[in-house]
């Protein structure tokens, strides 16, 4: 009996151990298990945790190191030799004695410095121009995330919508179902009319679920660029289509043209530049100049010297370098005016793009889909009286099911605009400034 107790005991510690040790992660799945997520945050913790934005920061830091090694000098180059060993036996002692500094030995200390002329002042240049290239590609990767989790945070919006709308229609047909059930039993309508209302009633049903799996897809899109590629349970999205803002942004300070895929295309020419004038400058020789202290007794006991030394530019003159480094400038020239007129081109259309969203979604919000429910609601009414036909309240039915679902792609394609044209226009959000640097 003491030994059932005992293990008895013993389980029920065991139990306990395994239950703490799983709390931390208990908790953690609790913390996460559920919440709500709105625009800002998420464009906050996209900033944090994006890898490829951490990609591009890291480069950043990889040009500023660059920048560091260019500034420093080359280290003297200290040597020491010692020649003149005997090696047949014979003694290098002198009448001085056989002490080792008395001996015949010819040793020899120098110190030599490389001299760099024409060089080190470009070669700083072109890696201060690597750090502006790297940080407006920082910059660049940042605006193209925010618009990028401003527009799955809106495709996730929408496809919720869609399923609440299928589903809010389903429940309506289901409703007239039951009524057609009544009026069938009254002996108003055929079997088959209603059949057809609970069989339309299926297929929204049906269009209803994939709307939900969509909803999810593109959920895990947004997820993904927060860095974590499941989705929390229980996530909610806080914010509606029509609490986002979907209004164009002014363009007063000129930002478009300082747009960071522009500021990089520029730096990038001004370091091709400054490499070509680097090259060309690699003609220059670099003096090598040094001083020496020689030992040889008995003769020569104690003896200085001084050196220069360069190379002499015969037969290399750098012309292949230099011709390479003529059409990487040509190339970054080339690019830059792409990037210029891209950037042009894409504000354009995304111009038009906003434009059309807003009549679009002005259309359907204030006129289309107003009345197309006034009219589903009257012959809805009339129907449950008996003053309209089975195939009037289908198509009624079929009709403002459309106009709900475009005025919703509507108002989704018109916040996907504007999140298009701020990017476009190199319009930070207040999260996109607010977040700090990665």
């Amino acid at each position: 009996m003491l030994v059932s107790l005992q293990l008895f005991s013993a389980t029920r510690l065991c139990c306990a151990l395994l239950a703490v040790g799983c709390l931390p992660a208990i908790l953690v799945r609790a913390e996460t298990s559920a919440g709500s997520l709105s625009l800002a945050e998420a464009q906050r913790l996209a900033l944090q945790n994006n890898p490829d934005l951490r990609v591009a920061q890291t480069q950043v830091a990889a040009a500023l190191a660059q920048l560091r090694t260019v500034r420093e000098f080359p280290n003297p180059v200290v040597g020491v030799s010692v020649s003149k060993i005997d090696t047949d036996g014979r003694s290098n002692g002198t009448p001085d004695g056989n002490r080792l500094d008395e001996r015949s030995y010819d040793t020899i200390f120098s110190l030599s410095q490389l001299l760099e002329l024409g060089k080190r002042g470009v070669r700083r240049t072109a890696a201060e121009a690597g750090v502006r290239a790297a940080t407006a590609q920082r910059d660049d990767a940042r605006r193209l995330l925010v618009q990028a989790v401003s527009q799955a945070y809106v495709a996730a919006l929408e496809a919720q919508e869609e399923a609440r709308v299928l589903t809010a229609s389903t429940a309506a047909l289901r409703q007239e179902a039951g009524i057609a059930a009544r009026r069938r039993a009254a002996g108003d309508i055929a079997a088959s009319d209603q059949a057809q209302i609970e069989i339309a009633a299926d297929q929204l049903e049906l269009d209803a679920g994939s709307a939900r799996a969509r909803a999810r897809t593109t959920l895990l899109v947004l997820t993904t660029l927060l860095n974590q590629p499941v989705p929390p349970v229980g996530l909610v999205l806080s914010d509606t289509l029509d609490q986002l803002p979907g209004g164009a942004p002014d363009d007063d300070t000129g930002a478009a043209g300082r747009r960071p895929d522009i500021r990089a295309a520029e730096a990038g020419l001004a370091q091709s530049e400054a490499q070509l004038t680097l090259q060309k400058h690699g003609v220059i020789p670099d003096l090598t100049v040094s001083v020496q202290y020689e030992r040889q007794p008995p003769d020569q006991p104690n003896t200085a010297g001084v050196g220069l030394s360069f190379p002499l530019p015969l037969w290399n003159r750098n012309t292949g370098a230099i011709l390479a480094a003529k059409a990487a400038r040509d190339q970054a020239e080339a690019q830059l005016d792409k990037v210029r007129v891209q950037a042009a081109a894409e504000l354009a259309s995304q111009r038009v793009a906003y434009e059309e969203a807003r009549n679009r979604a002005e259309v359907y919000v204030r006129q289309l889909q107003p009345r197309s429910t006034s009219i589903t609601e009257t012959i809805a009414y009339a129907y449950q009286h008996g003053g309209a036909a089975l195939v009037e309240l289908l198509a009624a039915e079929r009709n403002n099911n459309d106009v709900r679902l475009a005025a919703v792609h509507a108002r989704a394609d018109l916040l996907s605009a504007a999140a298009a044209l701020e990017a476009a226009l190199n319009v930070s959000t207040a999260a996109a400034v607010n977040a700090p640097a990665p």
